[in-house]
């Protein structure tokens, strides 16, 4: 069975193509590679240095990108390059040569990290976790998440948002955080060392869209939305969204209502159902789009994911 699927990205310097994977090719740093020297923690780095044309090689979380010498076209070639990489991987070739501790373990880094709504606190790692936000309100959600589903076998946790670097957890009362960060924090952290998997393979491959074919739909969605819709999602996305991950959360566009002028919004992780929420949109938010939008927009209101 084919596992690895691989799309062809052109960037915006003409020298240079991603090949993107719609599974995680390595797990842990990003790489850059000039030479096949340089290469030698990665067998498939090497391998495309023998392609003639190949300069430098950039190896990240899900894709490889290329930069070529002048001597051919991108057009001529990239097929013959994907085609390549795909092979390699769908034979279980290795990326990068792990480096492990002497446990066999891999080196993880976790630290907690307070956000504004008192009952959720954020878990970050020094390694890409998942490539799109994801929330779970209850085991059931977390069928494919084994993370997860360990997680809610703790009493005290509620709710898990988990995004790019970071673990989002919202707790009960019945706990305060000095008594359980540090618990959850060492879980979190052996958890991810000892190599399991936060998604499964079933989860990644249910999706049958690659991080490119997802960035498509999404464009296309964008375009199929109203003026006024489309001056919104740029705003939330430019001025908002880096602000509340940072908190631990995410806000998504859910719709606009060009009579009562009110947009409404989805928010996860850290900000869903947080108390000073409402306070932020009233004052945050609300206020920005009034400001930047005079005349189509008036009131903003939450939904919890």
């Amino acid at each position: 069975m084919k596992e690895f699927n691989i799309n062809i990205v052109p960037t915006t310097t003409a020298s240079i193509v991603k090949f993107e994977a719609d599974k995680f090719l390595t797990r842990h740093e990003s790489f850059e590679f000039k030479n096949i020297d340089e290469a030698s923690k990665s067998p498939l780095a090497q391998q495309l240095f023998y392609l003639p044309f190949v300069k430098t090689i950039y190896i990240a979380q899900n894709f490889i990108a290329i930069e070529k010498y002048d001597i051919v076209d991108w057009a001529d070639v990239q097929e013959e390059v994907a085609a390549q990489i795909d092979t390699y991987l769908n034979k279980g070739g290795e990326v990068i040569k792990e480096t492990t501790t002497q446990s066999g373990k891999v080196p993880v880094t976790v630290y907690a990290e307070s956000t504004p709504n008192p009952a959720v606190m954020k878990f970050v790692a020094n390694k890409k976790l998942v490539l799109q936000a994801i929330e779970f309100k209850n085991i059931d959600d977390a069928k494919n998440a084994p993370i997860v589903q360990k997680l809610f076998h703790f009493p005290f946790v509620k709710e898990v948002f988990i995004d790019e670097n970071y673990v989002s957890i919202q707790k009960y009362d019945m706990a305060g955080w000095e008594e359980i960060t540090m618990e959850l924090r060492e879980f979190i952290r052996n958890y991810l060392e000892e190599g399991n998997e936060v998604l499964t393979k079933e989860s990644v491959a249910s999706s049958k869209a690659s991080p490119a074919e997802v960035e498509e739909k999404k464009n296309a969605a964008f375009e199929n939305l109203d003026d006024t819709s489309q001056q919104i999602v740029a705003i939330l996305d430019e001025y908002i969204k880096p602000a509340v991950a940072s908190d631990g959360g995410n806000i998504l566009f859910d719709s606009y209502n060009e009579e009562s002028k009110t947009v409404k919004v989805i928010l996860q992780g850290a900000c869903s159902g947080c108390p000073s929420s409402t306070m932020t949109l009233k004052s945050g938010i609300e206020t920005m789009l009034r400001d930047m939008l005079r005349g189509k927009v008036e009131y903003v209101e939450a939904i919890n994911g």
